[in-house]
């Protein structure tokens, strides 16, 4: 893959909700981004148009949100770093609400390092990390 912008934890909530709802098979379209983000319908504009400029994302005017290659990449990256840390998070003991919202802060700021520490655990555990769960009760 290659290698990737840094990008504002917005910019990366924007991204990742985007890959969620196409995984959910529903159209990312800027209403639905907000309403999942609880964010204002012109800062999703605004963020759209930056992933747009960095060549994350492609959109029609009015139209749906689609991922780039490189869109896709990063979003899945991001996902899976929110699911690997809730995962974790839920392992130790925190509740799935309160391991949902940690990870959700955590997955901005965890080193490359840290992350990896996280993995080897979970994988010495073999504790699976399954993003399909995300979609089991919407």
């Amino acid at each position: 893959m290659a290698k990737k912008q840094n990008l504002t934890m917005s910019l990366e909530d924007y991204l990742e909700c985007v890959y969620m709802l196409l995984l959910a098979a529903k159209p990312a379209r800027v209403r639905d981004i907000a309403a999942s983000l609880g964010v204002t319908t012109p800062s999703v504009v605004n963020g759209i148009a930056s992933l747009k400029r960095l060549g994350y994302v492609l959109q029609e005017p009015y139209g749906s949100v689609e991922l780039t290659p490189s869109g896709l990449d990063y979003a899945k990256a991001i996902l899976h770093k929110h699911e690997m840390l809730t995962t974790f998070l839920r392992f130790v003991g925190s509740p799935e609400d309160i391991a949902e919202s940690d990870a959700c802060k955590i997955e901005h700021v965890v080193s490359p390092t840290t992350l990896d520490a996280v993995e080897r655990f979970l994988k010495r555990h073999k504790v699976p990390i399954h993003v399909e769960r995300l979609f089991q009760s919407k």
